[in-house]
């Protein structure tokens, strides 16, 4: 086989592989579209501002508890894990001697292995009761803060927060092994500049390091938060779900139930129809919301990139 025919075959190889994805992107699309439209069309609330989740005839479902809860777990598993994650791959890669630095990232990569099951069990039975003093502190001294005001529909501390600090150690092996491979590649010469004009280290990573892994940084945020978006498992286990009628609150320290928690909970009840079709509505949700972060995450590098020539 000549070198151009294979070169030819190679291109329409990865030119079909390409299509294919988008293709499934699409079809799904379509999928929970057309699946969704009819229950939409008989839902008799407000489906982004309603709190009701009946999906029996007369139907009355929104998404407003769902998707405060999906967006505030993982506003909280970022807030936690993104920090950390830079501090981790900085020591990685700036600060540890060769002998450690390899098993260190290593032994972070080892997280992403763990089962979604594992983090759950942890979660549930042995974090959360070691997280009720912390919580009822928290709430003593930041009650006065919306989002720490203390709630009495949750008890044993599994709440939307600790469903955020669990995700944040999901997702934590994600951002530093991205942000780890963008601070190594940070130019030498720049960072030996700064080292001869008299800068400490610190120094030098600031104005060396940071700078130009920022766009690796934003990117791996943004794959942590999509992690963090569709978490099943782990916050079934763990979250305590609220019951029907519950006074809204924007208290980290309630209850609740994300998008995929939801649909994985009533799994086993649904079949065809339009109650089917409210729970297909709100995957519909997900899929967009995911759509829409990485898509940010893209026009944001894009832009860090063209200012940076």
């Amino acid at each position: 086989m000549s070198t151009q025919r294979a070169d030819r075959i190679f291109r329409w190889l990865m030119t079909g592989s390409g299509l294919l994805v988008v293709a499934m992107v699409v079809l799904i699309a379509i999928f929970l579209v057309t699946q969704a439209i009819p229950a939409l069309l008989a839902n008799s609330a407000n489906f982004v501002t309603s709190r009701d989740w009946v999906t029996a005839q007369p139907m009355s479902f929104g998404i407003l508890q769902l998707l405060w809860t999906t967006v505030s777990t993982s506003v909280v598993a970022l807030v936690v894990a993104v920090p950390v994650s830079i501090c981790v791959a900085l020591f990685i890669t700036q600060y540890a001697p060769t002998w450690l630095a390899k098993p260190a990232a290593a032994l972070v990569d080892l997280l992403a292995a763990v089962p979604s099951i594992i983090y759950g069990l942890w979660g549930a039975y042995v974090v959360a009761p070691q997280f009720v003093p912390i919580q009822n502190w928290m709430g003593t001294w930041l009650g006065w803060i919306p989002f720490f005001r203390p709630v009495g529909t949750v008890t044993g501390g599994t709440t939307i927060f600790l469903i955020g600090l669990v995700l944040s150690v999901m997702v934590l092996p994600i951002v530093t092994a991205i942000t780890r491979e963008v601070f190594a590649q940070a130019p030498r010469a720049h960072q030996e500049a700064a080292l001869a004009l008299g800068a400490t280290k610190w120094e030098t990573i600031r104005i060396a390091v940071l700078p130009f892994g920022r766009a690796g940084i934003i990117s791996a945020s943004m794959l942590g938060l999509g992690r963090a978006l569709g978490e099943t498992i782990a916050v079934l286990l763990i979250l305590s779900a609220l019951p029907g009628g519950t006074e809204w609150t924007w208290s980290l320290f309630n209850g609740g139930e994300t998008f995929a928690s939801k649909i994985a909970a009533d799994a086993a009840e649904l079949t065809p129809g339009l109650g089917t079709g409210a729970y297909i509505a709100a995957g519909l949700v997900l899929f967009i919301l995911t759509f829409v972060v990485n898509a940010a995450a893209r026009v944001v590098i894009a832009r860090r990139a063209a200012f940076s020539e």
